[in-house]
């Protein structure tokens, strides 16, 4: 199935199983979402779980806060990521922080899924993954798909799970096929890797819809690339890729967000402290460079990093131990 249907197969999967699930957001309910992710929902379920919002993200959001300490476990969808912002204050300030304050009195069982990342023109304010805005926040779970399967078990898990959980998903996957177990054997557990191609002389971390492309570079390049698709940044999967590294002795994070302040800066952070004697050469980091997403096509599909540019630097990597420049450097478009 699409992507956009395993979605809305793990929205209805998990509302016939639970009474208590609901949907908030805008257009998700007669329109069936502005991505098509909650199709056929409405019919099933009628307006009181499938319900469409006014154009105020703190404002839903809000109430799905306080729907979720009541009993509920509603999931709300927010159109694109960037619309979370007005929202922050709901999920990072109050329903990430609420079991703590009541010292576990009180859960918040809420998703928000939000669409991110760049690919189809949308523009920079349309086009960002912003995964920096949630995942320093204690208390809050993030997840992010990179396939049918994923995206069907990681929405499951999430609304099984107690806490809040952000699922953010890459919007340009969600035309893509691929298989899709259903139902409880297809649930992907939060916090838990995937190592979706076996390599001993790399380890290249992606997330996403950089799952892709670095498996595009890895089967140019051949049998030595290990790639492992992270799946869940908060928390993630620590031991999953340190027994990759230990095995590959390099390793490599592709993040389809700018260098700065980069999820990929945890992981390297981390592997090279624990994993330091283990390591033959300099762990990176694969990312875009630090502007706003361009509009431009031809531009845009030079922001994110591309199979071309992960085959260019791993094989530059394993060729000479160093750290490759960026094509950015490289052509001496920026510093």
């Amino acid at each position: 199935m699409r992507v956009r249907q395993a979605i809305a197969a793990a929205l209805a999967d998990a509302m016939r199983e639970d009474g208590s699930v609901m949907l908030f957001g805008e257009d998700v309910a007669a329109a069936e979402g502005p991505f098509k992710t909650s199709e056929g929902l409405l019919a099933e379920f009628g307006p009181l779980r499938v319900r469409d919002t006014p154009i105020s993200e703190m404002g839903f959001v809000g109430a799905a806060v306080g729907a979720a300490t009541m009993g509920m476990r509603p999931v709300a969808e927010i159109m694109f990521m960037e619309f979370l912002g007005v929202a922050l204050d709901q999920l990072v300030t109050e329903a990430a922080t609420f079991r703590y304050l009541s010292n576990g009195r009180v859960t918040v069982p809420l998703v928000v899924r939000a669409s991110t990342g760049s690919g189809l023109g949308f523009g920079t304010q349309h086009s960002q993954t912003l995964e920096n805005w949630l995942t320093a926040t204690p208390g809050l779970k993030v997840a992010v798909p990179s396939d049918a399967q994923t995206a069907y078990g990681l929405l499951r898990a999430a609304i099984r799970d107690p806490d809040p959980v952000a699922i953010l998903e890459p919007r340009v996957l969600y035309a893509e096929r691929g298989d899709c177990v259903t139902g409880d054997e297809g649930i992907v557990p939060l916090g838990t890797a995937r190592v979706v191609r076996r390599g001993d002389a790399v380890t290249v971390v992606a997330l996403g819809q950089t799952v892709r492309t670095a498996l595009g570079a890895a089967e140019r390049l051949g049998t030595g690339v290990e790639v492992v698709d992270l799946s869940t940044l908060v928390p993630w999967d620590r031991a999953t890729v340190l027994a990759s590294v230990a095995r590959t002795g390099r390793l490599v994070v592709v993040e389809e967000a700018p260098a700065s302040g980069g999820w990929g800066s945890e992981i390297v952070a981390a592997v090279t402290s624990a994993a330091f004697r283990a390591l033959q050469a300099p762990p990176f980091r694969i990312t875009a460079p630090d502007v706003p997403v361009p509009y431009n096509k031809g531009l845009e599909a030079r922001f994110s990093p591309s199979a071309d540019e992960i085959e260019y630097q791993l094989r530059a990597y394993l060729e000479t131990g160093e750290v490759p420049d960026p094509w950015w450097r490289r052509e001496g478009v920026a510093a």
